[in-house]
């Protein structure tokens, strides 16, 4: 077996992964805390996987840069599935108290704004805080998306350049690509796993959902 066959058979691990864990959320009756609690298993698995594929890197003689408090990328447009930012919004309404809640509300509800006025690219070029970002941390790391999670460079200093020049082609992230698309196999196959059951799932913005009246 090549590499690419390897790798292949890697990614769809990682899918199977996540079906059979969005899959376990229709034994026996539905409810929402089997649902998160489903998701809270697919993000141990995924932080696992990278812990331990940061082993390699190291030995590799290279390092991830990503941890909380290094917020360069927290400035861009950031796409989640429906699930997960349900999941979010019920970790904001158990630990966030009504000022604080209203406070994320508020930053949401003025990104969405900013971003609803832009054009597709304009979009992807922007730079502007997520609403849960406070004192260059996140307030919610702990159920921050799969895209938060799989997003790691190996050099800050492009996300740096990225920051400032997201115009210019030459700025680009220095973005490890087997962690990303084995985060967003297992996302897929838990997606999957959900409409096979008859749940409608939806990409938003993360502003999108958090500026919504209330949260769950």
């Amino acid at each position: 077996m090549d590499n690419n066959q390897s790798f292949d058979k890697l990614l769809k691990a990682f899918y199977s992964d996540g079906f059979s864990l969005g899959m376990a959320v229709f034994i026996s009756d539905f409810n929402p805390k089997k649902l998160f609690k489903s998701i809270l298993h697919m993000h141990n698995s995924v932080d696992s996987f990278i812990l331990s594929f940061n082993d390699f890197v190291t030995k590799n003689g290279k390092k991830i840069h990503c941890k909380k408090g290094c917020s360069w990328c927290c400035h861009q447009p950031v796409f989640a599935l429906s699930y997960e930012l349900d999941y979010l919004n019920n970790y904001i309404s158990k630990h966030f108290d009504k000022q604080k809640q209203d406070e994320i509300r508020k930053r949401a509800k003025a990104k969405k704004q900013k971003l609803n006025s832009l054009g597709e690219k304009d979009i992807l070029n922007s730079k502007f805080p997520c609403p849960l970002l406070e004192n260059g941390a996140c307030t919610a790391y702990e159920v921050r998306p799969m895209a938060c999670r799989i997003y790691l460079s190996t050099n800050v200093k492009t996300c740096l350049d990225f920051f400032h020049k997201p115009e210019d082609k030459k700025s680009i992230p220095a973005l490890l690509d087997f962690p990303m698309r084995a985060g967003r196999m297992m996302n897929e196959g838990f997606k999957a796993a959900l409409n096979t059951n008859g749940m409608k799932i939806q990409e938003f913005r993360i502003e999108e959902k958090l500026a919504e009246k209330q949260f769950q």
